[in-house]
């Protein structure tokens, strides 16, 4: 059977001049647009350097937060499924990822009711975790969980704690048996039938990592991270995302990824 994170596709959108307007929780001052531009591009490398195909859509000056597609829509081998993002601003961001998923994915589905970012979607092997937040309230969580059902992919809601913006701004997938997670996260038990390694004090800005095959993407700023991952069967790349982080991305909400099934 095949892993969860042997993607073989990802999907991205380039920057456009607006992102430095992106949201942000905690405000703070804007990012420079050159930096956010190399950042974006050395992920776009770390993707391909993982093995897989990348399509690269043209900016969205309107949307800002444009960049951040994995908010707006799901993919998976089975199907995709646009979202209603929580943020008003962001709430028509899938319809112009609608051409481009219809014309790769077998199913298209699509979220009418409540909100849900793709933020707060945690995918584990065996179920994937919704979990409720400022973006993503019960009844958006509990439409989505159906419209998984309909993929064959088994859902539940995570209660996640209120400081937390996004479920995979303080959590992400490891490996198969292995979840990263804040403080917070770890105490709320949502991972207790999980092994659950605990980011370190200090570098909680970090828990947001990406497993792609055999290499797992850090933010290059977390050194005790870095380290402390090393071991858990794949090669550990540090990839700079200190402007990015600016305007809360992390590196599972700037690409859409799967596998296609060979033919």
């Amino acid at each position: 059977m095949s892993r969860i994170f042997d993607f073989t596709h990802a999907i991205a959108r380039r920057p456009g001049t607006s992102v430095v307007k992106g949201l942000r929780a905690g405000g703070g001052a804007d990012p420079s647009l050159d930096d956010v531009l190399a950042e974006h591009a050395g992920y776009l490398a770390a993707l391909r350097a993982a093995g897989l195909d990348v399509t690269e859509l043209a900016p969205l000056e309107d949307y800002p937060d444009a960049i951040f597609v994995e908010d707006p829509a799901l993919v998976f081998t089975q199907g995709a499924v646009l979202l209603r993002p929580g943020a008003p601003s962001r709430e028509a961001e899938g319809q112009f990822l609608r051409v481009e998923l219809a014309a790769r994915f077998p199913v298209l589905l699509e979220q009418t009711e409540g909100y849900a970012d793709g933020g707060d979607v945690l995918v584990m092997p065996d179920r994937a975790y919704v979990g409720l937040s400022a973006r993503t309230d019960r009844r958006g969580a509990e439409v989505l969980i159906g419209l998984l059902d309909q993929l064959g992919i088994a859902g539940g809601v995570a209660e996640t704690p209120s400081e937390v913006l996004h479920l995979k701004t303080a959590s992400s997938l490891i490996d198969e048996e292995s979840v990263l997670a804040t403080r917070p996260l770890v105490q709320s038990g949502i991972f207790a039938q999980y092994r659950v390694i605990e980011v370190p004090e200090g570098e909680e800005g970090g828990a947001n990592v990406l497993r792609l095959r055999d290499h797992l993407l850090v933010g290059a700023g977390y050194p005790r991270l870095i380290e402390l991952l090393d071991g858990y069967g794949a090669k550990v790349v540090p990839i700079p995302n200190a402007a990015i982080a600016m305007i809360d991305a992390g590196f599972t909400c700037m690409s859409l990824r799967w596998r296609a099934e060979s033919k």
